[in-house]
This record gives structure tokens, sequence and C-alpha cells, in this order.
């Protein structure tokens, strides 16, 4: 089985539609794909009206954290996406998008850049606006080559010149509201140091003692000793080492199934899921 846990679509900051994104999943030669937005869940109803044939879809979202003035990304599995305590989290957090990037916005302009509030809406369309559509109006403009490059402390990085705060969730609070919402946590690119600062290994662990369930170990964002490391780390720390492409489209240079997940760490994610269930497309095999 091939296993990709973390992709984006247009309902945040992917250039796939939700069933664009499925499709290429399956001509990827994907097994199983998950679909994984920043902060909601709306994508969910298309991917799965477009499910192809023996592809199975993971709902997920990723969470906008911040620890210790650290910003980190939480992955979470197979939640009830209509639990309350977690759905009104994740709207102030979709809430605060638009006014935090009007306010990127502002500072770019300040610095002599020529986005616009306008530009940055239409590349954004209807997904949650973030910083990487920011970056690609920055790209449109010349000012940088790549929507990586945007991410620097020059300009998008946190802390960068560029940079604006928003509303994001406590981790040890994510852990505990998306388990009870039957979820199952990993902590997305947690060494990802090229994106900016990251949090201890110390933190990590202590993250594990409340009950997060895994680490992102294999990541484009991770270098081969980094993925070794991290992987050493999950089995000291008694967690799940997941793997995944972190999608994008054509947003980022990542391709779908670059990294995978071990089958057996995708079926102990599984059995640990109380808030929903993998859904098979139409024709394919029962989850694991």
């Amino acid at each position: 089985m091939r296993i990709d846990l973390h992709t984006h679509s247009t309902a945040s900051d992917g250039t796939d539609t939700p069933a664009q994104l499925v499709s290429n999943a399956a001509a990827a030669g994907l097994d199983v794909v998950a679909l994984t937005d920043h902060d909601t869940t709306r994508g969910y109803a298309e991917a799965i009206k477009a499910l192809p044939a023996d592809l199975t879809l993971v709902t997920g979202a990723e969470l906008s954290c911040r620890l210790d003035g650290v910003g980190l990304h939480m992955l979470a599995y197979l939640f009830d996406p209509e639990e309350p305590e977690l759905a009104r989290e994740r709207e102030l957090v979709r809430d605060d998008r638009v006014p935090r990037a009007k306010a990127m916005v502002g500072k770019l302009q300040g610095l002599g850049v020529e986005v616009t509030w306008e530009q940055v809406a239409r590349i954004a369309g209807d997904g949650s606006v973030g910083r990487p559509h920011i970056a690609e109006a920055m790209v449109e403009l010349g000012v940088v080559p790549t929507v990586s490059d945007a991410f620097t402390s020059d300009w998008l990085a946190d802390g960068g010149r560029a940079y604006a705060e928003k509303h994001e969730l406590d981790p040890f609070d994510a852990i505990r509201l998306v388990k009870a919402a039957g979820g199952v946590t990993v902590f997305a690119h947690p060494a990802a140091v090229k994106r900016g600062q990251v949090v201890p290994e110390a933190a990590i662990a202590a993250l594990a003692a409340a009950g997060l369930d895994g680490v992102e170990a294999d990541h484009m964002d991770h270098e081969p000793a980094i993925r070794t490391r991290l992987h050493g780390l999950a089995d000291d720390l008694g967690i799940l080492a997941t793997g995944s492409s972190d999608y994008h489209g054509s947003r980022k240079t990542c391709v779908l199934g670059e990294f995978t997940t071990d089958p057996e760490i995708y079926g102990e994610i599984t059995r640990r899921a109380t808030g929903a269930f993998p859904v098979p497309g139409a024709g394919g095999g029962p989850a694991a």
C-alpha cells in the first residue's frame, strides 16, 4: 500500500480542487490519501463525491498552533467534524486569516512591494487565505522566484519583516480537542528548520506525554539525518512516525507520494480513531 497522509486542496492553500486532488492521488498510484487542509473541513464533501475506485480517503485537517512563541502545525485525522468545541476553534482561526493576511499585505507595501489585497484575494479564491497566497502574489510581481523563497526572515517567515500573527491553538489544547472529537494527532514537519524556528525535542516529549499520537518524520523539509533522528525519537517516546508529501499542487515542488506512511502505522491510526472512518472509493477494498 502507498499511503500519503498530508495533502492540501483549494479549500485552503492548494491548487487542486478536492475532486482533482483525489483524482491525481489515484493517478499517482496511491492507495490512501489524507485531505488535511488548513483549519478547515470544507473540502470533504467534494473529495468524497469524486473519490475514485480503489482509493481510500482519510479526512483530516492541519491545525495552526503556537507554543512558546514558535508556530507549529498539528495534523488531525478522523475526528468528528461536527464536534462543537473543535469546530469553534477552527472557526476562530479561519476568521482571523483575512485580517492577518491584510496586515501582511500592508507590511509588504511598507517595504516597497506593490502587492494588493485584491491580488491576494484573487489567488486565494474560495480557499482559506494564508501566507502561500501572499507568497504567490510576490512571485507574480517578480519579488521572489518561488513561493518557498518568500518564507524567509526578509519576508513571511515567523518573525519576518512582513509577518503578522493570527489566532492559533495551544498544541496541548489541540491534542485535547482532537481526542475529544475522536481523532488522532500527528505533529507536522516538526524539524523543518528551513521554515523558521522549531520547538525543541523536550517539547515534543511533553506533547507525547499529553497524548500526541505521532510525528511526521518523513517530509520534504527534513534532511535524511533529521528523518532518521525523528524515527528514533518516535521509538524512544513510544509514538508513531509517519511520512507524507505535504502536497499543494503546483504551489510547491513536492509531488503526491513523495514520502509515504508504513501500512502498519496507518492501521494503528485508524484503530485509534473513533470520530470518523476512512472512506473507501467505489469498488475499493475496506480500510485498514
